[in-house]
Protein backbone atom coordinates (compact mmCIF):
# COMPACT_ATOMS: atom_id res chain seq x y z
CA UNK A 1 0.00 0.00 0.00
CA UNK A 2 2.83 2.42 0.92
CA UNK A 3 6.37 1.78 -0.31
CA UNK A 4 9.27 4.03 0.65
CA UNK A 5 12.57 3.27 -1.11
CA UNK A 6 15.91 4.99 -0.38
CA UNK A 7 14.12 8.24 0.42
CA UNK A 8 16.46 11.19 0.99
CA UNK A 9 15.80 14.88 1.60
CA UNK A 10 18.43 17.59 1.80
CA UNK A 11 18.06 21.26 2.66
CA UNK A 12 21.35 22.63 1.36
CA UNK A 13 24.04 20.87 3.38
CA UNK A 14 21.55 19.63 6.00
CA UNK A 15 20.46 16.00 5.58
CA UNK A 16 16.93 15.80 7.02
CA UNK A 17 16.05 12.30 5.75
CA UNK A 18 18.86 9.87 5.04
CA UNK A 19 18.19 6.99 2.62
CA UNK A 20 15.24 5.42 4.45
CA UNK A 21 13.26 2.38 3.27
CA UNK A 22 10.09 0.85 4.72
CA UNK A 23 6.63 -0.43 3.74
CA UNK A 24 3.14 -0.29 5.25
CA UNK A 25 0.72 -3.10 4.42
CA UNK A 26 -2.92 -2.44 3.59
CA UNK A 27 -5.11 -1.90 6.66
CA UNK A 28 -2.19 -1.66 9.10
CA UNK A 29 -1.21 1.15 11.48
CA UNK A 30 2.47 2.07 11.38
CA UNK A 31 3.90 4.05 14.26
CA UNK A 32 6.54 6.45 12.95
CA UNK A 33 8.51 7.11 16.09
CA UNK A 34 11.34 9.47 16.89
CA UNK A 35 12.37 12.54 18.89
CA UNK A 36 11.58 16.04 17.70
CA UNK A 37 13.68 16.91 14.66
CA UNK A 38 14.30 13.27 13.72
CA UNK A 39 12.83 13.63 10.21
CA UNK A 40 9.29 12.35 10.79
CA UNK A 41 7.38 15.37 9.51
CA UNK A 42 9.68 15.81 6.50
CA UNK A 43 9.06 12.18 5.50
CA UNK A 44 5.31 12.60 5.84
CA UNK A 45 5.32 15.79 3.78
CA UNK A 46 7.10 13.92 1.01
CA UNK A 47 4.63 11.01 1.16
CA UNK A 48 1.68 13.42 0.94
CA UNK A 49 3.21 15.26 -2.03
CA UNK A 50 3.73 18.48 -0.09
CA UNK A 51 7.41 18.52 -1.05
CA UNK A 52 9.61 16.48 -3.41
CA UNK A 53 12.40 14.17 -2.24
CA UNK A 54 15.99 14.89 -3.13
CA UNK A 55 16.23 11.27 -4.27
CA UNK A 56 14.48 7.96 -3.73
CA UNK A 57 10.82 7.06 -4.24
CA UNK A 58 7.54 7.07 -2.33
CA UNK A 59 4.68 5.05 -3.81
CA UNK A 60 1.10 5.16 -2.50
CA UNK A 61 -1.46 2.66 -3.83
CA UNK A 62 0.77 2.08 -6.85
CA UNK A 63 1.26 5.77 -7.67
CA UNK A 64 4.59 7.58 -7.35
CA UNK A 65 4.30 10.84 -5.40
CA UNK A 66 6.52 12.67 -7.91
CA UNK A 67 5.19 11.22 -11.17
CA UNK A 68 1.50 11.07 -10.16
CA UNK A 69 0.99 13.62 -7.35
CA UNK A 70 -2.74 14.19 -7.96
CA UNK A 71 -3.51 10.45 -7.96
CA UNK A 72 -1.64 10.13 -4.67
CA UNK A 73 -3.43 13.09 -3.06
CA UNK A 74 -6.83 11.68 -4.01
CA UNK A 75 -5.96 8.55 -2.05
CA UNK A 76 -4.52 10.24 1.05
CA UNK A 77 -6.14 11.90 4.03
CA UNK A 78 -3.67 14.11 5.86
CA UNK A 79 -3.98 15.54 9.34
CA UNK A 80 -0.96 17.71 10.21
CA UNK A 81 0.07 18.46 13.78
CA UNK A 82 -2.07 21.63 13.67
CA UNK A 83 -5.27 20.78 11.75
CA UNK A 84 -6.02 23.22 8.87
CA UNK A 85 -9.26 24.59 10.32
CA UNK A 86 -11.12 27.77 9.39
CA UNK A 87 -12.20 28.60 12.90
CA UNK A 88 -14.87 31.18 11.98
CA UNK A 89 -16.85 28.53 10.11
CA UNK A 90 -19.27 26.11 11.71
CA UNK A 91 -18.26 22.46 11.66
CA UNK A 92 -20.86 21.77 8.97
CA UNK A 93 -19.69 24.67 6.81
CA UNK A 94 -16.07 23.65 7.11
CA UNK A 95 -16.67 19.99 6.25
CA UNK A 96 -18.83 21.00 3.30
CA UNK A 97 -15.93 23.18 2.12
CA UNK A 98 -13.42 20.34 2.68
CA UNK A 99 -15.62 17.94 0.70
CA UNK A 100 -15.82 20.31 -2.28
CA UNK A 101 -12.08 21.01 -2.03
CA UNK A 102 -11.47 17.26 -2.33
CA UNK A 103 -13.72 17.16 -5.43
CA UNK A 104 -16.44 14.98 -3.97
CA UNK A 105 -19.40 15.16 -6.39
CA UNK A 106 -22.10 17.57 -5.15
CA UNK A 107 -24.75 14.85 -4.86
CA UNK A 108 -22.41 12.80 -2.63
CA UNK A 109 -21.25 15.57 -0.27
CA UNK A 110 -24.06 15.17 2.26
CA UNK A 111 -23.56 11.42 2.56
CA UNK A 112 -19.78 11.81 2.86
CA UNK A 113 -20.19 14.40 5.62
CA UNK A 114 -22.67 12.23 7.52
CA UNK A 115 -20.39 9.20 7.36
CA UNK A 116 -17.28 11.12 8.46
CA UNK A 117 -19.16 12.78 11.34
CA UNK A 118 -20.55 9.44 12.46
CA UNK A 119 -17.07 7.87 12.48
CA UNK A 120 -15.55 10.63 14.64
CA UNK A 121 -18.71 11.47 16.64
CA UNK A 122 -19.28 15.07 15.55
CA UNK A 123 -23.04 15.09 14.94
CA UNK A 124 -23.79 16.97 18.15
CA UNK A 125 -21.55 19.96 17.26
CA UNK A 126 -22.26 20.42 13.54
CA UNK A 127 -23.85 23.83 14.04
CA UNK A 128 -21.14 25.15 16.38
CA UNK A 129 -18.44 27.59 15.29
CA UNK A 130 -15.09 25.79 15.29
CA UNK A 131 -13.30 28.36 17.44
CA UNK A 132 -15.80 27.64 20.24
CA UNK A 133 -14.91 23.95 20.33
CA UNK A 134 -12.56 22.25 22.78
CA UNK A 135 -9.13 21.13 21.60
CA UNK A 136 -10.38 17.53 21.50
CA UNK A 137 -13.31 18.37 19.23
CA UNK A 138 -11.04 20.43 16.97
CA UNK A 139 -8.90 17.32 16.55
CA UNK A 140 -12.05 15.38 15.65
CA UNK A 141 -12.90 17.98 13.01
CA UNK A 142 -9.35 17.63 11.68
CA UNK A 143 -9.82 13.87 11.46
CA UNK A 144 -13.18 14.28 9.77
CA UNK A 145 -11.70 16.43 6.99
CA UNK A 146 -8.93 13.85 6.56
CA UNK A 147 -11.37 10.96 6.02
CA UNK A 148 -14.29 12.75 4.34
CA UNK A 149 -13.28 11.54 0.86
CA UNK A 150 -12.80 7.97 2.17
CA UNK A 151 -9.07 7.80 1.40
CA UNK A 152 -7.17 4.53 1.27
CA UNK A 153 -4.33 6.03 3.32
CA UNK A 154 -4.33 8.26 6.40
CA UNK A 155 -1.26 10.26 7.43
CA UNK A 156 -1.59 11.56 11.00
CA UNK A 157 1.10 13.82 12.44
CA UNK A 158 1.03 14.04 16.27
CA UNK A 159 -2.80 13.70 16.42
CA UNK A 160 -3.04 13.75 20.23
CA UNK A 161 -0.56 16.50 21.04
CA UNK A 162 -1.95 19.11 23.45
CA UNK A 163 -4.94 17.02 24.50
CA UNK A 164 -5.94 16.11 28.03
CA UNK A 165 -5.86 12.42 29.11
CA UNK A 166 -9.56 11.82 28.37
CA UNK A 167 -9.31 13.44 24.93
CA UNK A 168 -6.14 11.45 24.17
CA UNK A 169 -7.94 8.20 24.94
CA UNK A 170 -10.90 9.19 22.75
CA UNK A 171 -8.73 10.14 19.77
CA UNK A 172 -6.69 6.92 20.12
CA UNK A 173 -9.89 4.89 20.06
CA UNK A 174 -11.00 6.78 16.94
CA UNK A 175 -7.70 6.02 15.19
CA UNK A 176 -7.88 2.36 16.16
CA UNK A 177 -11.43 2.15 14.79
CA UNK A 178 -10.26 3.47 11.41
CA UNK A 179 -7.68 0.70 10.90
CA UNK A 180 -8.62 -2.00 8.43
CA UNK A 181 -10.63 0.41 6.30
CA UNK A 182 -7.61 2.69 6.02
CA UNK A 183 -3.84 2.19 6.00
CA UNK A 184 -2.44 4.58 8.60
CA UNK A 185 0.93 6.18 9.29
CA UNK A 186 0.90 7.69 12.75
CA UNK A 187 3.79 10.03 13.52
CA UNK A 188 4.39 10.58 17.22
CA UNK A 189 6.95 10.73 20.00
CA UNK A 190 4.40 9.55 22.60
CA UNK A 191 5.44 5.97 23.35
CA UNK A 192 2.20 4.64 24.93
CA UNK A 193 0.38 5.72 21.77
CA UNK A 194 2.52 3.46 19.62
CA UNK A 195 2.35 0.55 22.05
CA UNK A 196 -1.43 0.68 22.30
CA UNK A 197 -2.59 1.18 18.71
CA UNK A 198 0.17 0.39 16.20
CA UNK A 199 0.79 -2.90 14.37
CA UNK A 200 4.34 -2.00 13.40
CA UNK A 201 6.95 0.56 14.41
CA UNK A 202 9.67 2.44 12.57
CA UNK A 203 12.11 4.36 14.78
CA UNK A 204 13.96 7.22 13.13
CA UNK A 205 16.84 9.27 14.55
CA UNK A 206 18.75 12.04 12.77
CA UNK A 207 17.03 11.14 9.51
CA UNK A 208 18.02 7.46 9.66
CA UNK A 209 15.91 4.41 10.46
CA UNK A 210 17.47 2.66 13.43
CA UNK A 211 14.77 0.02 14.08
CA UNK A 212 11.79 -1.63 12.36
CA UNK A 213 9.54 -4.23 14.01
CA UNK A 214 6.28 -4.77 15.87
CA UNK A 215 6.01 -3.11 19.30
CA UNK A 216 6.21 -6.55 20.90
CA UNK A 217 9.13 -7.55 18.70
CA UNK A 218 11.10 -4.48 19.68
CA UNK A 219 10.48 -5.18 23.36
CA UNK A 220 11.58 -8.80 22.94
CA UNK A 221 14.75 -7.63 21.20
CA UNK A 222 15.96 -6.38 24.57
CA UNK A 223 15.25 -9.61 26.44
CA UNK A 224 18.97 -10.19 26.79
CA UNK A 225 19.38 -7.16 29.05
CA UNK A 226 16.43 -7.03 31.40
CA UNK A 227 16.04 -5.67 34.88
CA UNK A 228 15.76 -7.85 37.93
CA UNK A 229 14.61 -6.62 41.33
CA UNK A 230 15.81 -8.59 44.36
CA UNK A 231 15.07 -7.98 48.03
CA UNK A 232 17.42 -9.79 50.43
CA UNK A 233 17.61 -9.91 54.21
CA UNK A 234 21.31 -9.17 54.62
CA UNK A 235 24.02 -6.46 54.84
CA UNK A 236 23.68 -4.05 51.91
CA UNK A 237 27.34 -3.67 50.98
CA UNK A 238 28.02 -7.39 51.08
CA UNK A 239 24.82 -8.27 49.20
CA UNK A 240 25.70 -5.72 46.52
CA UNK A 241 29.25 -7.07 46.24
CA UNK A 242 28.05 -10.65 45.85
CA UNK A 243 25.40 -9.65 43.29
CA UNK A 244 27.93 -7.68 41.24
CA UNK A 245 30.27 -10.66 41.13
CA UNK A 246 27.55 -13.02 39.86
CA UNK A 247 27.93 -14.04 36.22
CA UNK A 248 25.32 -12.35 34.05
CA UNK A 249 24.83 -9.31 36.30
CA UNK A 250 25.93 -6.36 34.16
CA UNK A 251 25.36 -3.59 36.69
CA UNK A 252 23.48 -2.48 39.80
CA UNK A 253 21.06 0.25 38.75
CA UNK A 254 19.60 0.95 42.19
CA UNK A 255 20.45 -0.01 45.76
CA UNK A 256 18.44 0.81 48.89
CA UNK A 257 18.46 -0.47 52.47
CA UNK A 258 15.66 -0.44 55.04
CA UNK A 259 15.05 -2.44 58.24
CA UNK A 260 17.85 -4.90 57.49
CA UNK A 261 16.56 -5.51 53.98
CA UNK A 262 18.66 -4.77 50.91
CA UNK A 263 16.78 -3.98 47.70
CA UNK A 264 18.67 -4.06 44.40
CA UNK A 265 17.68 -3.38 40.79
CA UNK A 266 20.06 -5.27 38.51
CA UNK A 267 20.61 -5.13 34.77
CA UNK A 268 21.15 -8.74 33.78
CA UNK A 269 21.86 -10.98 30.85
CA UNK A 270 19.54 -13.90 31.50
CA UNK A 271 21.32 -16.34 29.21
CA UNK A 272 23.57 -16.93 32.26
CA UNK A 273 20.67 -18.16 34.49
CA UNK A 274 21.14 -15.19 36.80
CA UNK A 275 18.13 -15.90 39.01
CA UNK A 276 19.26 -19.42 39.84
CA UNK A 277 22.82 -18.27 40.53
CA UNK A 278 21.70 -15.46 42.83
CA UNK A 279 19.33 -17.77 44.73
CA UNK A 280 22.14 -20.25 45.31
CA UNK A 281 24.72 -17.69 46.44
CA UNK A 282 22.28 -15.93 48.79
CA UNK A 283 21.30 -19.27 50.30
CA UNK A 284 24.97 -20.23 50.90
CA UNK A 285 25.48 -16.90 52.66
CA UNK A 286 22.50 -17.61 54.91
CA UNK A 287 20.54 -14.61 53.62
CA UNK A 288 16.80 -14.84 53.12
CA UNK A 289 15.64 -14.01 49.59
CA UNK A 290 12.39 -12.13 50.11
CA UNK A 291 11.62 -11.10 46.54
CA UNK A 292 12.87 -11.65 43.01
CA UNK A 293 10.97 -10.02 40.17
CA UNK A 294 11.74 -9.49 36.49
CA UNK A 295 10.82 -6.15 34.96
CA UNK A 296 10.20 -6.78 31.27
CA UNK A 297 11.48 -4.30 28.71
CA UNK A 298 8.91 -1.78 27.53
CA UNK A 299 8.82 0.17 24.30
CA UNK A 300 10.08 3.13 26.32
CA UNK A 301 13.13 1.10 27.38
CA UNK A 302 13.74 0.12 23.76
CA UNK A 303 13.34 3.70 22.53
CA UNK A 304 15.75 5.14 25.10
CA UNK A 305 18.24 2.35 24.40
CA UNK A 306 18.01 2.95 20.63
CA UNK A 307 18.46 6.70 21.00
CA UNK A 308 21.46 6.26 23.29
CA UNK A 309 23.08 3.68 21.02
CA UNK A 310 22.55 5.87 17.97
CA UNK A 311 24.14 8.89 19.66
CA UNK A 312 27.13 6.84 20.82
CA UNK A 313 27.75 5.59 17.27
CA UNK A 314 27.85 9.16 15.97
CA UNK A 315 30.35 10.40 18.57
Amino acid sequence: MIEIRNLTKRYGSFLAVDDITFEVEKGKILGFLGPNGAGKTTTMRIVTGFMPPTKGTAVVSGFDVVDNPLDVKRRIGYMPETPPLYVDMTVEEYLNFAARLKQIPAKEVKGAMELACEKVDLNNVLSKVIKALSKGYKQRVGLAQAIIHDPEVLILDEPTIGLDPIQIREVRELIRSLAGEHTIILSTHILPEVDMICDEVVIIQNGKIIAKDTPDGLSKSMKGAERLTVVVEGPTEEVSSVASATEGVNSILESTAENGHCSLVLECDFKFHVRKSLSNVFSKKGWSLLEMKVKESTLEDVFIHMMSSSEEEEV
